[in-house]
């Protein structure tokens, strides 16, 4: 199935050549005719992937991030020419999967695309072996991206979910930063560091909800470790 990416860049110089490489690499490509509503251009065009500039007319990159979200869990890749490290932070935080910065190479950002597309719908085909896995108490439902505690569930973002299942099916082993990157993103030559540290974070503060804050520990030096508390298997 040809996969449709969903633009959303301003600068039609950077858009017609984003649109020509991916076409050459068998993509889809639309993007909105107007910045002044991204929603119903999105919505028609179902696709499997967004790359969204932040700096926008009418409403910024964020605005159109979280409207998409509340809606879709498509991922979503940044692309911008701001380089301060909190863009990258609030474009993680509002439920990015990935943000490159302008200039960038068309190699780096098709193994990007290639790598995000893989994470987001190949996942189950490649490591389903059940449609839910057991930890403290909790049950993560490999189908619907959630994890379900008594009387609260928790949805988590595809990267987050990937996070989640990598260390607890490594439960009380070290899983090396090295061994997430590559695993999460296929090669970590193309991979901000910091994009993992924002990810374990937000995931952290989701898993604080369901009382597990303490349930994934840093490793200083070597990774992280999903702890199994006494009393559960």
């Amino acid at each position: 199935m040809e996969e449709t990416i969903f633009i959303v860049e301003d600068d039609p110089a950077i858009f017609s050549s984003l649109k020509g490489h991916l076409e050459h690499w068998s993509f889809n490509v639309v993007g909105p005719d107007s910045f002044q509503d991204i929603m119903t251009p999105f919505m028609k065009s179902d696709p499997q992937l967004v790359i969204m500039d932040i700096q926008l007319p009418a409403y910024d990159g964020f605005h159109w991030c979280r409207e998409i979200r509340a809606m879709s869990k498509v991922p979503i890749i940044f692309l911008s020419s701001r380089d301060h490290p909190m863009d990258i932070v609030m474009a993680m935080n509002m439920g990015g999967d990935d943000y490159i910065q302008k200039p960038f190479h068309t190699e780096v950002l098709l193994a990007k695309i290639q790598a995000t597309l893989r994470r987001a719908y190949s996942y189950a085909e490649i490591d389903e072996p059940a449609d839910e896995l057991k930890w403290n108490g909790m049950t993560i439902d490999l189908k619907r991206c959630v994890i379900q505690g008594e009387d609260l569930e928790i949805e988590l973002t595809k990267n987050e979910f990937f996070i989640l299942t990598i260390l607890v099916e490594a439960k009380d082993e070290i899983v090396s930063r090295d061994d997430l990157i590559r695993k999460l993103w296929d090669d970590e030559r193309f991979v901000n560091d910091n994009t993992l540290t924002v990810n374990v974070t937000r995931l952290r503060q989701k898993l604080s909800d369901l009382g597990l804050e303490e349930a994934i520990v840093t490793k200083k030096g070597m990774g992280y470790m999903a702890v199994t508390f006494q009393g559960y298997s």
